[in-house]
C-alpha cells in the first residue's frame, strides 16, 4: 500500500526545507511510523519553495500551494498513491476538492485540535466532510461535537488513534538529577505554556494542599509562551507553602526536556483541552508517572486512567488527592515505558494508521 500524507501548513519560506525537520520535528513523525507498519510513505508538503528528496526510507514532495488543488491531485496520480492522508479538518474542503479530481482516492482525515463550524456554515461543511471516508481523533470522544452537529455522513468510519508518539526514551533517574539539579520526594514536573487553558494556577493550589502530606515534594515547570507568569510569581511569592518549593525553568531546549522528564517522578498537568497531549507522551516514554486532568485525549493515553492519575479539571482538591496517590504508587519507569510501548509508541500508532488505510481502502 501506498499512503501519501499531506500537510497543506506551508512551512516557512526563509528555510530550506531540510531546515523545516528541525522547526517541525512531528512533520516526520506519522509518516515513520507508518513506514514501521511496513507501507509506502510519501509526504506531500505546501512549501513556497519546491523540493523533492528522500529522508528515512520516505520520499518528501515540497509544493507551492498557490497553484491549486490540480497539481496536488496531478502529484498524487505520478505517485501513485492509493490512499490520501490529511493532516487537519480545516482542510476539509481542500480534501474535497482532491477528491473531485480523484473520485476512487481514499481519504482520511486527521484531526489536530479543530473544532466545529459555527452553526451557520456547517452546510459546506457537511459536503467537505462526506469526502473523507475516515476521520481520526485521539479519542473518539472528541468526535462527539461534530456528530452532534451531524457534520459527518453515517457511511464515514471513525478511529482512535494517538495524533503523535515520542522518541525519548527512559535513563538513569539519578544521573539525570545530577544533570539537571532537578530534587524532590517527589519530583514533579510541569511542561507546558503558562496560560490559562493549561490552568498552571490551579495545579499551584494543588500543591499546596498536596505538601500537607508530601512535604519533601518540589515542583519544576518548563514553558516558553507565559502570559500567567507574573500571576504565577505573584502566587508562589505569597504562599509559604510554596516559596522555596517551586523551580521556574522558563524555555528549555526540546532534547533537555528528555531528560528532565527522566529526573521526575511525577509529570502533572492541569489542562483544560488539549488534542493529544505531547508532554504527556513525552512523560510516558520517560517512565514519569503522568497525573493529568480527566479530558478525552489523557483518557485515551491513560487507557481510561488505568495507567496513570486522572483529576478533574479545575479542582486543586482533586489534584493533591492524585498527587499524593501517585506518590505513595510510584510505578517504575519500566513499567510506565511498557504501557507506552505496547499503546503509544511509534510502532503500535503506525500499526493503528496502517489498519485505517486498510479500512478505508476497502
Amino acid at each position: 500500500m501506498h499512503v501519501a500524507q499531506i500537510n497543506l501548513v506551508s512551512a516557512p519560506a526563509f528555510h530550506a526545507p531540510t531546515e523545516v525537520f528541525r522547526r517541525w520535528p512531528s512533520l516526520a513523525d506519522i509518516a515513520e511510523a507508518v513506514a514501521c507498519a511496513g507501507a509506502q510513505v510519501s509526504v506531500i508538503q505546501a512549501s513556497p519553495v519546491p523540493a523533492t528528496f528522500t529522508r528515512s526510507g520516505i520520499d518528501y514532495h515540497f509544493i507551492d500551494p498557490s497553484k491549486g488543488m490540480a497539481q496536488l491531485a496531478g502529484k498524487l496520480r505520478d505517485i501513485r498513491a492509493d490512499v490520501l492522508h490529511v493532516h487537519g479538518l480545516e482542510f476539509a474542503r481542500a480534501a474535497h476538492a482532491i477528491k473531485r479530481l480523484l473520485p476512487h482516492m481514499p481519504i482520511l482525515l486527521q484531526d489536530h485540535a479543530n473544532q466545529p463550524p459555527r452553526w451557520w456554515r456547517r452546510i459546506p461543511w457537511r459536503r467537505w466532510y462526506a469526502s473523507a471516508a475516515g476521520i481520526a481523533f485521539t479519542s473518539l470522544e472528541m468526535a462527539q461535537p461534530f456528530l452532534q452537529a451531524e457534520l459527518f455522513a453515517p457511511s464515514t468510519r471513525l478511529f482512535a488513534i494517538p495524533e503523535s508518539s515520542s522518541r525519548f526514551t527512559p535513563g538513569d533517574r539519578t544521573q539525570a538529577r545530577h544533570d539537571t539539579g532537578l530534587d524532590g520526594d517527589p519530583c514533579v514536573l510541569w511542561v507546558g505554556h503558562l496560560s490559562p487553558g493549561k490552568d498552571p494556577l490551579c495545579v499551584l493550589e494543588g500543591v499546596t494542599r498536596a505538601v500537607l502530606q508530601l512535604p519533601g515534594l518540589r515542583l519544576w515547570c518548563a514553558f516558553n509562551d507565559a502570559p500567567l507568569l507574573a500571576q504565577v510569581q505573584r502566587c508562589i511569592e505569597s504562599d509559604p507553602r510554596l516559596a522555596g518549593r517551586v523551580g521556574l525553568l522558563g524555555k528549555v531546549e526540546h532534547a533537555r526536556v528528555e531528560t528532565l522528564m527522566r529526573a521526575a517522578d511525577i509529570f502533572v498537568a492541569g489542562s483544560l483541552r488539549e488534542s493529544c497531549g505531547y508532554a504527556a507522551l513525552e512523560a510516558f516514554a520517560c517512565g514519569a508517572m503522568p497525573v493529568l486532568t480527566d479530558i478525552p485525549a489523557f483518557r485515551a493515553l491513560t487507557d481510561g486512567g488505568r495507567v496513570g492519575e486522572l483529576w478533574p479539571c479545575g479542582d486543586p482538591d482533586a489534584l493533591a488527592a492524585a498527587l499524593i496517590r501517585a506518590a505513595a504508587e510510584r510505578p517504575s519507569p519500566a513499567e510506565l515505558r511498557a504501557h507506552f510501548d505496547e499503546r503509544l509508541s511509534f510502532a503500535a500508532v503506525g500499526q493503528r494508521w496502517a489498519n485505517a488505510y486498510l479500512e478505508v481502502c476497502e
